[in-house]
């Protein structure tokens, strides 16, 4: 199907040789991103049941993989269009193909770096903080030439007060739940230190470790999968911006269907709120404005798909800002079907095709099966000072596990390396105080949790200028 899909929009792309070699380039440079993602962050995953013999590597590695794989493919798209709304795509669609092609490569390239460095040298990194750094560099760089907004900052606030505040969680979750498994449940074998090749823990607890690994896994896919996700749109609206702009895939009758729906809705709220009359003729004007410009939206037309695609942003908006507005007298059925009617109408702009998830998912699958151990041995070994026990192994991952998936339903990237680290750092605090912990490694974790965001800024932003001058 990716190759089909390819093969089929290649052709026919209206690319010049050189961009078009440049297209393919950073169509593999993602793929490997998201290849490196796998074999940086699975020792996240694999390296409690390594380390607690719940699971030998040779078993351990592909499961992470298949589940790795199976949140990428189920997890949706909302933190890939977290990712996207980083960079000023309307102001991309409107300049020539090789500006985006400079801002593409220059996070690419930058986030693939720093991983390699740092996966390199056994420290466990945040891909995700190095992927949200590159994008605020390349995007410094496009308002150094272009002005306006390069960055969203909003939403780079968000994102990183989310990067910030899910190691912290982590960690006091873990020391938590372990206190509670010390003091509560009492169970002996849970706090076993296993010493040999076949001191392998009980059925149950066994169970329970295998359980939050795949857990883990497949939050990680969910979450950070999704990630190479929004990277490839990138690539792709910025290429190809008439024919992944907007999702040409949805039938004109059904956006004038969910249109009309949303014009009678807003006639409802309306009609109970007269002395709003300015706002609601606003409304309407945009959603005519969306009426009009369907009709000439193409696959082969960059200025009518780019211009449809920034009324229905519009209309969105003004919808947003209405159901904001707590004056308002707005019954609960009625607020139900505006908000449906808006998933509807975001759905034409935040999508992405079932053969870019596809391929996705399976980068980062097999990446996860090669590369584990460099980070699963300072997860396991170096992070306290004893090694794991099987209710540290337990607390770390349902930790990992639960402040993933939250983040992933929230559409909020967050960093598997960190929330992990951090939970093992907190459950080894919880079984003997602050001196279980390894200050060498947790000095050099620290280190990179501190230069990765402006290590990936700088090195994307000199990027995004050297590709600026060449492309």
């Amino acid at each position: 199907m990716f190759l089909d899909e390819m093969m089929s929009f290649l052709g026919g792309s209206g690319l010049t040789t050189g961009l078009l070699t440049v297209f393919i380039l950073c169509l593999l440079a993602v793929v490997a991103f998201e290849f490196v993602n796998g074999f940086h962050d699975t020792a996240n995953a694999v390296a409690t049941v390594i380390y607690t013999k719940a699971l030998k590597p040779v078993i351990a590695i592909p499961w992470s993989g298949f589940w790795n794989f199976l949140g990428v493919f189920t997890g949706g798209i909302a933190v890939a269009m977290g990712i996207l709304k980083l960079v000023p795509m309307d102001a991309l669609m409107s300049l020539p193909t090789a500006v985006g092609a400079s801002l593409v490569l220059a996070v690419l390239l930058a986030s693939i770096i720093w991983n390699l460095g740092t996966w390199y040298l056994g420290i466990p990194c945040s891909s995700s903080h190095t992927l949200i750094g590159a994008l605020i560099g390349a995007g410094l760089g496009f308002t150094w030439y272009y002005g306006g907004s390069g960055v969203n900052w909003h939403k780079a606030e968000e994102i990183g007060l989310s990067l910030i505040l899910s190691p912290i969680i982590g960690f006091g979750l873990a020391v938590l739940l372990m206190l509670f498994l010390k003091h509560v449940v009492k169970y002996k074998a849970l706090f076993h230190i296993p010493t040999g090749e076949n001191d392998k823990p009980p059925l149950l607890i066994r169970g329970i470790l295998i359980l939050t690994c795949t857990l883990v896994s497949f939050f990680h896919g969910s979450n950070d999968g999704q990630k190479g996700v929004g990277l490839f749109m990138l690539i792709l609206i910025a290429f190809l911006p008439a024919k992944f702009a907007i999702d040409h895939n949805i039938p004109n009758e059904k956006i004038i269907s969910t249109l009309n729906q949303t014009e009678k809705t807003l006639q409802t709220i309306a009609s109970t709120n007269t002395q709003n009359t300015a706002e609601f003729t606003k409304l309407a004007q945009d959603i005519e404005a969306v009426k009009l410009h369907l009709k000439f939206k193409s696959e082969k037309n960059k200025e009518a798909t780019y211009t449809f695609r920034k009324q229905v942003e519009a209309l969105i908006k003004s919808i947003k800002k209405l159901d904001e507005n707590k004056a308002l007298t707005i019954d609960e059925n009625t607020t139900n079907e505006l908000h449906h009617q808006v998933s509807e109408l975001n759905k034409i702009t935040e999508f992405a095709p079932i053969w870019v998830i596809i391929a996705i998912s399976v980068s980062l699958g097999l990446g996860t099966m090669i590369g584990w151990k460099r980070i699963a041995v300072t997860i396991g070994e170096k992070i306290g000072n004893e090694h794991l026990n099987y209710a540290q192994g337990a607390s770390s991952e349902i930790v990992a596990a639960s402040t993933i998936g939250i983040s992933t339903l929230f559409g909020l990237p967050v960093s598997t390396t960190h929330v992990l680290s951090s939970g093992i750092a907190g459950s080894m605090v919880a079984s003997g105080g602050k001196n279980n912990l390894n200050p060498s490694t947790l000095k050099s974790i620290g280190l990179a949790w501190v230069l990765t965001l402006p290590v990936s800024i700088i090195l994307s932003l000199l990027l995004f200028l050297f590709f600026h001058l060449f492309i």
